[in-house]
């Protein structure tokens, strides 16, 4: 019988992989949004470019820092296991330089080709995580990522920040949004991989309080971001083509909140946090799409 031969990833992919590609993406897209909803002006595309560049490069060194922070903590968990890091591959130096090279070099480019405010809030950001949630949160409370989610909800102020210098209203309306939809977000991944959490430790909120008053909050909040994510509308931000891109995509994620709570199938909230992925990029997409379509007079 034929054996398989798992190849061992190279230096460069363990590198790569600390800095969490896949998260970054949507953190880079969330950016974006917020840069291209404070202008939609293509003389700007340059700029947009570079800053996004930088705030990429930060959130990959604080992701590269929660793996140095986590890397026992990884280690029993079998999502995790498999970084550099919790494997021993990577070196706690090597990933602190990495982490410290890549957070100097985008703060830098920000400094440079953004400006201070958008540098002092992306450090703000990368403290919040790197520090805030993952040495002191993570590990303390059931409530870490409610609290700790204000790091993660920045990127569209970031975004909005780098192009004018300013965080309005409407940039604050996108923080609410991505920090309201964080929670349940999490605590699905958090209901599926739950023995992992309790192997490794971390008092995620089904461990604490149990699934059963993790999917009733679970249930609430994606009825609270539902609320918030009328609030573009509300204030004037976006037209009707946004309202009915969030009405849908909310009613998607308020009847998997609701199939959860009434089924506690663990395959059910894994199939809500892989949606709830495609909600946040689709809402802020619809945005998007929405400015667009008011830029060229469809609406």
């Amino acid at each position: 019988m034929a054996t398989q031969t798992l190849v061992a990833p190279s230096r460069f992919v363990e590198f790569w992989q600390l800095g969490k590609p896949r998260v970054v993406s949507l953190i880079v897209f969330c950016a974006a949004a917020g840069a291209l909803l404070a202008t939609p002006q293509w003389a700007v595309a340059s700029h947009v470019a570079i800053s996004l560049v930088g705030i990429a490069l930060v959130a990959m060194g604080a992701a590269a820092v929660n793996c140095l922070v986590e890397h026992k903590r990884d280690a029993v968990m079998s999502r995790t296991a498999r970084r550099g890091t919790a494997k021993g591959t990577v070196l706690p130096w090597e990933a602190g330089l990495y982490a410290a090279a890549l957070t100097g070099s985008g703060l830098w480019l920000l400094a440079t080709f953004a400006n201070a405010l958008t540098m002092w809030l992306t450090l703000a950001t990368f403290f919040g995580y790197a520090v805030v949630y993952t040495r002191w949160l993570k590990p303390a409370t059931p409530q870490n990522i409610v609290i700790g989610g204000a790091a993660g909800a920045m990127p569209p102020v970031l975004g909005w920040a780098a192009v004018t210098g300013t965080v309005p209203p409407e940039a604050a309306v996108l923080f609410l949004l991505i920090y309201t939809w964080t929670p349940p977000h999490f605590w699905a991944l958090a209901l599926y991989r739950r023995l992992d959490y309790q192997k490794a430790g971390l008092p995620m909120l089904p461990v604490t309080h149990g699934p059963a008053y993790t999917r009733q909050m679970i249930l609430l909040y994606a009825l609270a971001l539902f609320a918030v994510s009328l609030l573009p509308f509300a204030i004037g931000m976006s037209g009707w083509l946004y309202l009915a891109i969030a009405c849908w995509f909310n009613a998607g994620f308020v009847l998997r909140s609701w199939r959860l709570y009434r089924t506690h199938d663990e395959q059910v909230a894994r199939g809500l946090f892989f949606y709830s992925i495609k909600y946040l990029a689709f809402v802020f997409g619809g945005l998007l799409v929405d400015r667009l379509a008011h830029v060229i007079g469809w609406v």
